[in-house]
């Protein structure tokens, strides 16, 4: 009985040693099916990340706001000498009763500005298509209202968003949550990343990951800087000269200086059309107001922030705000900068690491 099983036995284990149909013999033609299938799942993966790119935006939109509440923790920390949790709870209270206050004078005063918008920029349009006509130029009549219709509509929108009614509420809400636990235990999720990571790959990406946030902190940094050196001055300005809906082109610009290379030609053609509504001189006012703080923008607070964090080409930055605008709409025109500025940084990490792999010892 006994030499029965274990002849039985053995004929198992000969049928289980002979070659499957998933078994490749030859070694080259094995080599080649690793290579392919290395293949398929890089393209696996990258049709993955397209079919999850709306959530992963949202995810790195966390990060960026993250990093926006650790610069002001680590800002607050060289002048308060307390806890990280503290200094991250003065931040997101201040940053709280600033939208408190912006909801107020919005509703006070901002929304009524907001409503008056559409109708003066539409009004200075018609006007300004009535003087091209009167000197030899011609449009068709429902060719120049739908233009105006679509101009329109779009400067509604963003004068609703800033009157309160901000759309895409949930994946705000999303990001702010995100950004909260990000900035409360950073480590906690750079070592759950870096737990993935081969033992012999976890301190590059420690090193690479440490870089990545002290890029993103200052660049954010800069950016609202930038946004409250812009907002403030076009107010100021404007309102110095009693231009209308001063305090709503301030905001106006403020929020579309967080887009480089876009916003500011956004904000400044319409500060100058409703500078225009007000009379020549007014207009002439506006253009010299958006010329000075652009370029104090554009020569001062620019190039500091360019040499703090990294220096990014403007053409290239455009690019990435157009195609990504275009994929993923305002969410992606806003992440567009980031997510630039992160991959150049990986990138140049990187090109040092195999620099000293290359370098003979």
């Amino acid at each position: 009985m006994t030499d029965d099983a274990d002849k039985t036995g053995q004929q198992e284990a000969s049928k289980l040693s002979k070659a499957g149909p998933t078994d490749i013999s030859d070694p080259l033609l094995r080599h080649e099916a690793k290579r392919a299938f290395v293949w398929l799942g890089i393209a696996a993966l990258f049709a993955l990340v397209v079919l999850l790119a709306q959530p992963l935006l949202v995810i790195f939109g966390g990060m960026v706001f993250a990093a926006m509440i650790d610069g002001g923790a680590r800002l607050l920390g060289r002048v308060l000498k307390i806890g990280r949790g503290w200094r991250v709870g003065i931040v997101l209270l201040a940053t709280l009763a600033f939208l408190v206050w912006l909801g107020y004078f919005a509703g006070s005063q901002i929304t009524q500005q907001a409503a008056e918008l559409p109708a003066t920029i539409e009004a200075q349009a018609m006007r300004a298509a009535a003087w091209l006509t009167a000197h030899g130029y011609t449009f068709e009549d429902f060719d120049l209202q739908n233009i105006l219709q679509q101009a329109m509509g779009g400067v509604a929108q963003l004068t609703r968003a800033v009157g309160g009614v901000i759309g895409a509420v949930t994946t705000t809400f999303l990001i702010i949550v995100l950004g909260i636990y990000f900035a409360l235990e950073p480590r906690l999720y750079q070592r759950g990343v870096a737990w993935m990571l081969p033992e012999d790959h976890r301190s590059f990406f420690q090193g690479t990951a440490r870089q990545m946030g002290s890029a993103l902190r200052r660049l954010m940094a800069g950016r609202l800087l930038g946004m409250v050196v812009e907002g403030a001055a076009t107010w100021l300005l404007l309102d110095l000269y009693g231009v209308p809906m001063a305090a709503l082109l301030g905001l106006l610009t403020g929020l579309l200086a967080f887009l480089p290379n876009i916003g500011a030609p956004i904000s400044g053609a319409i500060m100058v059309m409703v500078g225009f509504s007000g009379g020549v001189d007014m207009g002439l006012y506006t253009i010299v107001v958006y010329l000075i703080v652009q370029t104090v923008d554009g020569y001062l607070i620019v190039p500091m922030i360019a040499r703090r964090t990294v220096d990014l080409a403007p053409a290239l930055v455009l690019g990435a705000q157009l195609i990504m605008g275009v994929l993923f709409g305002l969410i992606g025109l806003m992440l567009a900068d980031p997510l630039v500025a992160m991959i150049k940084v990986w990138l140049e990490r990187e090109a040092q690491r195999h620099q000293v792999e290359e370098e003979p010892v």
